[in-house]
């Protein structure tokens, strides 16, 4: 329930934020690993939820999952495609988002969204929980026209704040 500032400098093209949350990492994995609870990850409501009724739990690298999405900036709603990248159950997860261009390939931009967890202190104690932003393989050119970050890293921390009221709140 605390936060740490252990974040990098937004020179290197990325931000980590960390907190220690109240649940085992098992259970902070699950809401992650959960497409449909992604919007319980988020700060505003930027992530509107799970492009599908009932979708798929996350388990392995290489699976697409589709998020209902809006900004005043992308001119209102918009769908992305995350592509996972990133899976070590109960340990890593991460993805890329993307739009499927109208040949059916996801294209993605080269930004990231990556969650580490381990288990805090001893046995019992949370687990602290890692998320990094990354955008430091974006070409600059997209960078300027896209403005990234799109958020200031408070953002970050806000997001793991709502990680945390969501997966104490079960």
């Amino acid at each position: 329930m605390t936060a740490t500032d252990s974040m990098t400098p937004d020179t290197d093209g990325r931000y980590v934020v960390s907190r220690t949350v109240d649940a085992a990492p098992q259970q902070v994995f699950a809401l992650l690993a959960d497409p449909a609870r992604h919007h319980e990850t988020e700060p505003t409501d930027w992530v509107r939820g799970s492009l599908e009724e009932d979708p798929a739990p996350l388990t392995e690298v290489g699976q697409v999952f589709g998020i209902e999405m809006f900004h005043e900036n992308a001119h209102g709603r918009y769908d992305v495609h995350n592509r996972v990248i990133a899976f070590a159950q109960d340990r890593t997860i991460a993805w890329e988002p993307g739009q499927y261009s109208p040949d059916g390939e996801l294209g993605t931009g080269g930004w990231t969204w990556r969650y580490d967890l381990a288990p805090a202190g001893g046995a019992g104690e949370g687990t602290e929980v890692t998320l990094t932003y990354d955008w430091s393989a974006v070409p600059d050119p997209l960078r300027e026209e896209l403005g990234l970050p799109p958020f200031p890293r408070s953002f970050l921390e806000e997001s793991l704040a709502a990680l945390d009221r969501a997966v104490t709140a079960q």
